[in-house]
């Protein structure tokens, strides 16, 4: 399994289906900073927590001129299911069903069948800022790094 791109590293591209149609890693790093969060399953209480503060920090991300992608191994129904629940989400959940990109990022659970909650962060260009690999969506700590990889002071 490859391993995990490392802060500077230029990250892997893909192109996988979600909730606002095909979605490219490259497209949107050619225009804007990412926060590419991966994250283990739907409807699920941390993914849910996970998904539901980015959802709520997503002013601030694009005044910082980034943008944020959710991934997880669901499937695009599943996917579909739980924007509703939640209420609707303002960025793309990108369905990785063939694991496609959960192992180009080596994030990977320990069974091989899903990702685990992981954050990258990319610059504009598509090099790594900021990794999280073992993110915790209740820690603070972990989300003030973010902010800061992306420019913003706390």
């Amino acid at each position: 399994m490859p391993e995990m791109p490392e802060v500077g590293s230029v990250v892997p591209d893909f192109e996988l289906p979600s909730t606002q149609g095909v979605f490219r890693l490259s497209d949107l790093t050619a225009t804007k900073k990412v926060i590419l969060a991966f994250y283990q399953e739907d409807n699920t209480p941390l993914c849910s927590s996970e998904v539901s503060v980015f959802k709520e920090d997503y002013d601030l991300v694009q005044q910082l001129r980034a943008e944020i992608v959710a991934v997880s191994t669901d499937d695009l129904d599943s996917h579909m299911d739980f924007e509703a629940k939640l209420g609707g989400v303002p960025f793309p959940l990108v369905s990785d069903e063939g694991l496609e990109a959960a192992r180009a990022y080596g994030v990977l659970d320990d069974a091989g069948k899903r990702s685990r909650r992981a954050v990258f962060v990319i610059d504009k260009g598509g090099k790594v800022l900021h990794v999280v690999p073992w993110f915790q969506p209740g820690n603070p700590d972990q989300y003030e790094e973010i902010f800061a990889a992306l420019g913003f002071e706390v």
